[in-house]
């Protein structure tokens, strides 16, 4: 899926953590969901001119909850290399996969260290690159994408291929279009 957010209305949600030494630097948001049945991971990029690019993926393996963390890492990531991002602050919700990448945890788990080598790889195509462990409520798009991809039943007919966030300011009483239907 490629949902399509209105940049306006949820850039709010990054604003604050853009500081000034930090504007030549794109930002990236990762986390991942799952449900009794279904796992899904959401990724946001957001560009140094303020463009938030989402990607959300829905996994079709068996893993655990950190598995899906680094799924999700791993995502936003690969989107940064292909948009050729040179300057990234990456930013998660699970403590574990923060601490892992920036060395200062050890990787035991014998499922979690193939990611943490693969996302070392990747950090290669970076000049600079950085993460950040951030609480949960700071990560609610990220974390809505992936909820977002566990729970959508995809039909037949392909993917979902956008979706349209508005923010309205006043009810839809007060809109008062003259349309003619």
């Amino acid at each position: 899926m490629h949902p399509e957010f209105s940049d306006e209305d949820i850039i709010i949600l990054f604003k604050d953590e853009v500081d000034n030494e930090d504007k030549d630097k794109w930002m990236l948001w990762f986390d991942g969901a799952s449900n009794t049945l279904v796992h899904g991971v959401g990724a946001v990029l957001l560009t140094r001119n303020d463009r938030c690019i989402s990607f959300t993926a829905r996994l079709g393996f068996d893993y655990m909850n950190n598995m899906a963390e680094y799924e999700a890492c791993a995502l936003g990531i690969q989107a940064a290399i292909d948009f050729k991002v040179k300057l990234l602050k990456v930013y998660g919700d699970s403590a574990l996969v923060i601490h892992q990448l920036r060395r200062e945890w050890k990787t035991r788990d014998h499922k979690l260290i193939p990611y943490q080598a693969y996302i070392k790889k990747l950090i290669e195509f970076f000049e600079d690159i950085s993460f950040h462990h951030i609480p949960r409520e700071e990560n609610q798009m990220a974390d809505a994408l992936a909820t977002l991809a566990s729970m959508l039943q995809l039909t037949p007919h392909g993917d979902l291929l956008y979706i349209e966030f508005r923010c309205r300011g006043k009810p839809a009483l007060h809109n008062r279009r003259r349309e003619r239907w």
